[in-house]
């Protein structure tokens, strides 16, 4: 058993893995574990670890940041609740009063709604104020004879809005959740147990994934990547003693082909499953953006009426899902499956001042755009409406002179090579800016955002 202050420790990295921490304060947690643990480090981990440390919070003068550490949550139905117990007094007289984060819980939302609709004779999801509300002679005989039609109304109103609600919350829960998958993999979803079974494993994941949550950058040219030579340190601790790695765990975030070599067919297959299941979620949500107001396709470019956050948020998903996906069936050693079914990748929106930067320098569309445009809708292709073929998508990348092992559109993504680590900046809307103090009063003033700046920002320019 560990000992408090490392239980601690490992509770703390482990709640990380739905924050979003920056890489720096992590790097520090991790540092503090393998101190309580009396672990003497090898140089190279030690050395990384003091690097990415040296900027956390907690070594800096001022230890702020003005960017979010967690992911935005949905707004819960706790006022919605609490109207309810004023107007159903009886809801909750034989049971205890909900606790403070029912209203982030949409299973008991769900019930409170039937169980007030049952009082005032509602069925769930009769939400019509035309059809579905009972007149007098039927208030009568369902026993409500003594309450006005104006409180009648008023319950029946509450109930529907609260439906609204419901949808509302589940709607974007799911639009986290995906977020973060897209992000971090299934990191938000690893178990402590499994998660804290080998500190050394608990580090590595933890510090990949906040690599994994780091804010994209306003850029014309390559997103920073995740694997850092902070992670490769971690990682080569791993390598050293396989034996008491959980490699199962880090299969949820890295899934090279050397990490899921340890992994027992069993688990591959669950999580093969599992990354299957989540592809045609994405799928779903990407099919409802794109039916809502359909792209250009052959230049992925915004336009007017483009929700670009969804969509942009669902194709980083989708391309996390399938890398993985991809990676258990090579290792599963089922490439025939990619013989029949292949889906290609998803890019996503560009805005169009990037996309004139990125002409300005000398650049232009990205290969993948061109075979993509050309290759069927994804939803389709999962839902068996559309063939796509592992010989298609080979076909399409040679047109466009796209290597389709080296682009990841056939085969698993290559592993990647350790970056150096650099320190996270301060982001407003994309744009790094240096000080965290000016990056809260310009986003406050609304600079980068593309709307009117307000007077504030004159005190900062």
């Amino acid at each position: 058993m560990p000992s408090p202050v490392v239980e601690q420790l490992l509770r703390e990295l482990h709640a990380t893995l739905v924050l979003r921490k920056r890489p720096e304060d992590v790097a520090r947690l991790v540092q503090d574990l393998y101190a309580a643990q009396g672990t003497a480090l090898d140089p190279a981990t030690e050395t990384a670890l003091a690097k990415a440390a040296e900027n956390s919070l907690r070594n800096l003068w001022h230890g702020y940041t003005s960017m979010r550490e967690e992911f935005a949550r949905p707004v819960g139905a706790q006022r919605q609740l609490a109207r309810a117990a004023d107007l159903f007094p009886g809801l909750f007289s034989h049971s205890p009063e909900l606790p403070d984060d029912a209203g982030d819980d949409p299973a008991r939302i769900e019930a409170v709604i039937r169980r007030a609709g049952e009082e005032i004779g509602r069925a769930y999801g009769e939400n019509d104020f035309g059809r579905d509300r009972l007149d007098r002679a039927e208030r009568a005989e369902a026993g409500l004879g003594s309450l006005s039609k104006r409180q009648y109304n008023k319950r029946f109103r509450l109930l529907r809005r609260m439906e609204a609600k419901l949808a509302r919350i589940v709607h974007e829960q799911r639009r986290r959740e995906v977020t973060m998958t897209g992000k971090g993999a299934l990191a938000h979803a690893l178990p402590y147990e499994l998660f804290a079974a080998d500190a050394d494993t608990a580090a590595f994941v933890a510090y990949v994934t906040a690599r994994g949550y780091m804010r994209s950058i306003f850029t014309n040219g390559r997103q920073r990547q995740v694997y850092d030579e902070v992670a490769e340190a971690l990682f080569q601790r791993l390598r050293d003693a396989p034996e008491r790695t959980c490699w199962y765990a880090v299969a949820h975030v890295h899934p090279t082909a050397e990490v899921l070599a340890h992994v027992s067919d069993e688990d591959l297959t669950g999580l093969l499953v599992r990354w299957g299941r989540f592809l045609r979620q994405v799928a779903d949500l990407l099919e409802d953006a794109w039916n809502r107001h359909p792209l250009e396709r052959d230049t992925m470019i915004v336009r007017r009426g483009d929700d670009s956050s969804t969509w942009n948020q669902a194709a980083q998903a989708w391309n996390t899902a399938r890398a993985h996906w991809f990676a258990l069936i090579g290792e599963l050693g089922r490439d025939e499956i990619l013989d029949r079914v292949c889906p290609g990748k998803v890019p996503r929106l560009m805005a169009a001042d990037v996309a004139y930067w990125h002409r300005m320098s000398g650049g232009g569309l990205h290969p993948d755009t061109s075979v993509w445009a050309e290759l069927p809708l994804p939803w389709e292709v999962l839902r068996g409406e559309q063939e796509c073929p592992r010989s298609l998508v080979e076909a399409v990348c040679a047109r466009h002179r796209v290597d389709p092992v080296a682009g990841a559109w056939t085969t698993a993504r290559p592993s990647a090579e350790a970056v150096p680590f650099r320190r996270t900046p301060e982001l407003v809307h994309g744009v790094a800016v240096a000080d965290p103090l000016m990056a809260s009063a310009l986003r406050s003033a609304g600079v980068f955002s593309g709307k009117g700046k307000r007077a504030a920002a004159q005190e900062w320019t």
